[in-house]
């Protein structure tokens, strides 16, 4: 059988576009990854961060001053917690100026601290993160400030959470109170405020304390009797997001609704801040949305 020069081209040509086919393939790019779209918050500010790294994973408005409500509380942790020699059993009188400081305050929330009771630094740790005590951070600060009157030491704890903010580089925050209920100076931003909850973190006793869901604490009575008190953590995260680790919620006036929050899996741990979101349900939401993406990235 007769091949002519034309079929052997059209072979030929057949040959050679299949090989450039081929070795176009070859060398294709590979396609590109989908990029993660990054998550839409109602908070006004938004900030979160590998915790092992410090690496920002998230930022909106992250060095905004804005007021911080009740997560003001983990400084006051953070500060009673840096005493030297710092004996966590040792026990508090709750005094009638703590929970008139409850009464007089529409906005401070309570661990319920009956007058006369005994009530050990630890299980005040309790009173302040779960369910956002007031009189709580009130007797703390008694008991950790310096001064020969209540006010004096009050002020003089409040210098020492200044103090701690100065020596981790918050230079974005300030205190003007022990809980949050701020008299106009009282601010930090989502950085700010996820750094130092990340410090905060490295305190076992911290830890352990706002990973807590609800605690039952003994506590002795001012007539020698004893009594129970039960908290409940404020954190929504808590047995709703799995590999929650903490940290505290807050919310005012003028802080609107706000969470720091932190969480593991699988070996990695992220942490966070969200600011003035515009009500306790969408404060969670956001909170999960920055956790979910910061896991993907």
């Amino acid at each position: 059988m007769k091949t002519g020069i034309k079929g052997i081209r059209r072979v030929s040509a057949a040959v050679v576009t299949a090989g450039a086919v081929l070795t176009a393939g070859a060398f294709a790019a590979p396609a590109q990854a989908a990029t993660l779209p990054t998550p839409t918050i109602t908070a006004a500010g938004g900030f979160v961060m590998n915790n092992s790294t410090g690496k920002s994973l998230f930022t909106k408005a992250a060095d905004t001053r804005r007021s911080t409500g009740s997560t003001t509380k983990i400084m006051t942790a953070r500060v009673v917690l840096g005493q030297s020699n710092l004996n966590l059993d040792s026990k508090v009188t709750i005094q009638k100026a703590y929970s008139d400081y409850i009464v007089d305050n529409n906005w401070a929330s309570s661990a319920h601290l009956i007058v006369g009771d005994k009530v050990s630094v630890r299980q005040l740790l309790y009173g302040l993160m779960l369910p956002s005590g007031c009189d709580a951070a009130y007797a703390l600060a008694d008991k950790f400030g310096s001064g020969s009157t209540r006010a004096a030491r009050v002020k003089s704890f409040i210098g020492k959470m200044n103090s701690t903010a100065k020596s981790l580089g918050l230079t974005n925050t300030h205190f003007d109170s022990f809980d949050g209920i701020g008299h106009g100076a009282n601010y930090s931003t989502p950085r700010d405020l996820t750094k130092l909850a990340s410090n905060a973190m490295k305190y076992s006793t911290f830890r352990t304390v706002v990973k807590t869901k609800s605690t039952k604490q003994k506590v002795t009575t001012k007539s020698g009797g004893y009594r129970y008190m039960e908290w409940t953590n404020t954190n929504p995260l808590l047995g709703t997001y799995a590999g929650t680790i903490g940290v505290k919620t807050g919310s005012g006036p003028e802080a609107k609704f706000c969470l720091a929050f932190a969480a593991t899996r699988n070996g990695k741990t992220v942490i966070g801040t969200v600011l003035a979101s515009s009500s306790v349900p969408n404060r969670t939401a956001d909170a999960k949305k920055l956790l979910d993406y910061a896991f993907k990235k």
